[in-house]
């Protein structure tokens, strides 16, 4: 019973099926609400009936499982008996309707529950009526009226083509090109031919990526208006035999590994059995046959990570244990494992690649920093627990990758680190002439390899810089020939975009914080501008990097300068300045940020009387953090999907995120510690409205499983309780971000319009409080 118990509620976290009806009454139509009582736990449900030209369909949703929009296979109503079927999972509701009630019982493997069910008003996420009009937002967007170069669809209208590669046999390339609907289908040309057939049609949803499986089939991304449970596709090149290899809704599918030497089989991911785990699967991209290659059932110490080698072996995995703790189990024979290293997740200490070029089984290349502060790369023998070489390290900077050549038996060609810039150390012969001839045709440029044929003998070469969006390149080895393939970007000319400039400053207590700080033209000419200061996302491990920025381009072609601090916690700076960010998120990480402003208002560079901040996520949180810190040092603040009450932000994570709570409060806080509960009141924006007296911006899609829509509501609530203007754009079909292209324009039309009105050159006087 207790095991039908459980299966019950997974597949109500994690199932999503199409239902059609046929024969419903118009009254059938609507929302009904009602709860399971399941030995002693409720379970609400909903279900969502729609007509359209005759046709009905329904959706259902879990509330309790943070699961909404779940379709299912079947319906009939027969006099005013209503039968829904979801044969997959065992379930059947049988209902009778009499007017706005629904009286019946749910059956489900064996078991009978009664279940009734009330007619209701369908209700979206969070509450509309906070939500600013399509009137007032078109005012904040004609205050951005400015005879400049540039507008916003040049910075953010998706390039007409992208994500160029090749088939592993050279034979075709493929790219994504856009439609007058802003629609981005895949494309595949035959190089030798020229012909071209689209393999893939972007429809409502977002293709969020594909990629190449062997030289016959193509695999792609897609999930549901941005709430990430995303699915595997599979597609011929001519755009024939689709097919879900996923077809499990509600829940996320990761893609994993592609097995070059098995061409019909790919692993991924998912949180199918439970939607807090991920378990890897072995899918056949053909068919559709997928195998379960490991189960993931202990949920006080769940696997995190899998490691596979070439030919599709599970050779390790890491644990998480106490939420906190890591360890690493190791296959010393196949199928057998066992722990071989106890680590804290402060601790580096990763498979980067097996070592096939050497006969001994055992050999891996890890990125470690076990015993040295930065990330290296080291030779280990998982086997006998011993380190082989130290590869490879920098003193500054956490190494972040290798590459290899499959082709050359798996010689190492290069290493990499993000430094101020992104840097690549040649090591093989081949690769280092390869490096020379890239650097030496593209100067003062950074180069990436976007892709290349399994023979070696064609390169896609990205080409970009802090100015340069970004040109396609291939070149062919043989002739020794570059060919530009595709300007992402035409219509941003590099002598028109601003300059980048790496910054290094110490912080009040004595650290050393690396950022960046974008300048328009003014700056460079002796003028003191605005200035936009940017707070990353995470926000641990993450870090701002140096290239080219749209949102920082377009500050500055309105005449702002843009300021981005990786303040301690950032990554790729070692473990001792990562971990001193911990349990100061909202405080010392904040100081870094205020002491970044300091430092470049004293090189002369930005006006102290025009500082606003802007940020996405943990960004959004140190923009709302930031107006309530320090409410004199900026004029005016951008919300995008951020946190507003640490308490609320813990409670609404998504399924996959709860092994990871007790991670969370490690970073953040803890509120089962007085101190640390009193901390997070100080520092949570929402119980600091009254210190808020700049103007706000607040910006959320409504599908965020992340940061859930209510974040956002309650920030925006509170201000206009307190009287504040606040104008709150919601995107009722994107998630934790915004995907689509429109929305994306409208937002930053918007926001040019709002820093018009609040920190721009024709700066509005109105006082915020109406």
């Amino acid at each position: 019973m207790q095991l039908r118990f459980q299966f019950f509620k997974q597949f109500l976290g994690i199932a999503f099926f199409f239902l059609s009806f046929q024969g419903f009454a118009q009254d059938a139509t609507g929302n009904w609400k009602g709860t399971l009582n399941v030995q002693g736990t409720e379970i609400p449900l909903v279900f969502n009936i729609e007509e359209a030209d005759g046709q009905y369909s329904a959706t259902m949703d879990s509330p309790s499982q943070g699961a909404t929009g779940i379709p299912m296979d079947e319906a009939s109503l027969s006099g005013s008996e209503l039968t829904i079927v979801f044969k997959q999972a065992g379930i059947k509701y049988v209902a009778t309707l009499e007017g706005n009630t629904l009286k019946g019982t749910f059956y489900q493997a064996g078991m009978e529950f009664p279940l009734s069910m009330e007619k209701s008003e369908k209700t979206i996420p969070g509450n509309p009526e906070l939500v600013s009009s399509d009137e007032e937002l078109e005012k904040l967007v004609s205050l951005d009226a400015g005879d400049y170069k540039y507008s916003v669809e040049d910075y953010f209208a998706r390039p007409k083509a992208s994500s160029f590669q090749f088939s592993p046999d050279g034979k075709y390339m493929s790219y994504r090109e856009k439609d007058e609907n802003l629609k981005r289908h895949v494309y595949v040309r035959n190089i030798a031919t020229g012909e071209v057939k689209q393999a893939i049609e972007e429809k409502e949803e977002l293709i969020r990526g594909y990629g190449w499986v062997n030289n016959e089939r193509m695999v792609y991304l897609m999930d549901q208006g941005g709430d990430e449970n995303y699915h595997v596709y599979a597609v011929n090149i001519d755009g024939t035999d689709q097919r879900d290899l996923t077809p499990f809704d509600g829940v996320q599918a990761q893609f994993s590994d592609l097995l070059k030497d098995d061409k019909d089989h790919i692993i991924v991911n998912m949180n199918k059995n439970n939607p807090q785990v991920f378990e890897p699967y072995k899918v056949n991209v053909v068919t559709g046959d997928i195998e379960q290659l490991y189960s993931n059932e202990d949920l006080s110490s769940p696997i995190i990570g899998y490691s596979f080698d070439k030919d599709g072996n599970l050779r390790a995995f890491v644990r998480l244990r106490d939420g906190v703790e890591t360890d690493l189990y190791y296959a010393i024979e196949p199928g057998k494992f066992e722990r071989i290293k106890e680590l804290n997740w402060k601790d580096s200490f990763g498979i980067l690649q097996f070592n096939y070029a050497t006969e001994y089984p055992h050999d891996a290349y890890m990125v470690s920093n076990l015993e040295n502060d930065k990330a290296e790369i080291i030779l280990y023998d998982l086997k006998n627990g011993k380190i082989l070489e130290k590869v490879f390290s920098n003193d500054k900077y956490d190494v972040s990758g290798m590459t290899t050549s499959r082709k050359r038996n798996w010689e190492i060609d290069s290493f990499q680190y993000e430094g101020e810039k992104q840097e690549i150390v040649p090591v093989s012969k081949y690769y280092k002439k390869l490096h020379k001839r890239i650097t030496s045709r593209f100067k003062g440029k950074q180069y990436g390899i976007a892709d290349f044929t399994d023979d070696e003998s064609k390169y896609l070469i990205y080409i970009t810089s802090d100015k340069l969006f970004g040109i396609y390149y291939s070149y062919d080895v043989k002739s020794d020939e570059f060919k530009e393939l595709y300007n992402m970007m035409p219509q941003l000319k590099e002598e028109d975009m601003a300059e980048m400039r790496p910054i290094t400053f110490t912080s009040r207590d004595g650290l050393t914080i690396h950022g960046y700080i974008t300048l328009p033209k003014a700056a460079l000419q002796g003028q003191k501008v605005p200035v936009i200061v940017n707070p990353h996302g995470g926000p641990q491990g993450i870090r701002d990097s140096w290239g080219f920025n749209p949102e920082a381009q377009l500050f500055a072609s309105r005449g702002y300068a843009t300021l981005q601090v990786n303040f301690r916690i950032s990554g790729g700076y070692g473990k001792k300045f990562l971990t001193s960010g911990l349990k100061q998120i909202g405080r010392k990480a904040m100081d870094d940020v205020e002491d970044g402003v300091k430092y470049v208002i004293e090189q002369g560079w930005v006006n102290p009387e025009k500082v606003a901040i802007y940020g996405g996520s943990h960004g959004g949180y140190a923009v709302l953090r930031g107006l309530t810190k320090t409410p004199d040092l900026y004029n005016c603040g951008v919300d995008y999907v951020g946190v507003s009450n640490i308490f609320t932000f813990m409670k609404s994570f998504p399924p996959y995120w709860k092994p990871y709570l007790k991670l969370a409060k490690e970073i953040w806080y803890d509120e089962d510690i007085p101190e640390e509960k009193a901390i997070m009141e100080e520092v949570s924006p929402v119980f600091q409205i009254d210190k808020i007296k700049k103007p706000l911006f607040v910006v959320q899609g409504a599908n965020d499983p992340r940061v859930n829509i209510d974040e956002s509501d309650q920030i925006v609530s509170a201000l206009r309780n307190k009287g504040f203007d606040v104008p709150y754009m919601v995107k009722y079909d994107e998630g934790h971000g915004f995907g689509k292209e429109e929305n994306r324009i409208h937002l930053y039309k918007a926001m040019m319009g709002f820093y018009a009105k609040h920190l721009g050159d024709k700066e509005l006087k109105k006082p915020i409080l109406d």
